[in-house]
């Protein structure tokens, strides 16, 4: 469950990172490959900050199953 919940935080990201750098190259259409550049950095930037709280939320999940199985 609290993987899902993460994956959703990081699509979420994703997306919003997605319309910033569209209305950002859409304002500014002379910086425009610029622009997606950043974009492109910032949605690394969103994946790589999320991989450890999926792996987190991985061990917490994985314990939570262990527990309830006992």
């Amino acid at each position: 469950m609290r993987v899902g919940i993460e994956l959703f935080y990081i699509g979420l990201g994703l997306v919003a990172a997605l319309v910033m750098t569209w209305a950002a190259a859409w304002a500014y259409p002379l910086a425009r490959t610029e622009i997606w550049w950043c974009g492109a950095g910032a949605a690394l930037a969103t994946v790589v900050m999320g991989i450890g709280p999926l792996h987190r939320a991985r061990i917490a999940d994985r314990m939570a199953r262990r527990h309830s199985e006992q």
